[in-house]
């Protein structure tokens, strides 16, 4: 199934004189959780409320290696990490912890999930009432 994109033109912040035209992915919606167990049911021998509990404990044990320092890697899937903003000091021993202003949950796809969505193919958004 293809994904489908709208066309958007864009100003340049550092030009407002100047538009480009961007293509913009459209979500055709959202997946919850038990829609995707129910997926993930009908593709192994789970049951859905089985598979809902499995999504859930991963996303429980997910959070707690994440919060205790540690990359999560799923493999065909990618890895999940941590990264920080914080503010600059002027030297070593004036930077602490309390430079930290975000940290971010970051996800690196693996080379077998990145292949696969690059044969993604792309159809205007029009297309999509023409069924």
């Amino acid at each position: 199934m293809p994904v489908f994109f709208n066309k958007v033109e864009r100003v340049n912040p550092a030009n407002r004189a100047i538009t480009k035209w961007y293509l913009i992915l459209k979500s055709l919606g959202m997946v919850k959780t038990k829609a995707l167990a129910k997926e993930m049911a009908d593709e192994t021998t789970m049951n859905p409320k089985e598979a809902e509990i499995a999504i859930y404990e991963m996303v429980k044990v997910m959070k707690r290696l994440l919060s205790n320092g540690y990359t999560v890697q799923i493999d065909d899937l990618g890895s999940f990490y941590l990264t920080a903003n914080s503010a600059a000091a002027d030297s070593e021993a004036a930077l602490t912890a309390s430079n930290l202003s975000k940290l971010n949950i970051r996800f690196r796809p693996a080379a077998e999930f990145k292949a696969e969505i690059a044969k993604i193919q792309l159809k205007p958004a029009s297309e999509i009432s023409k069924k």
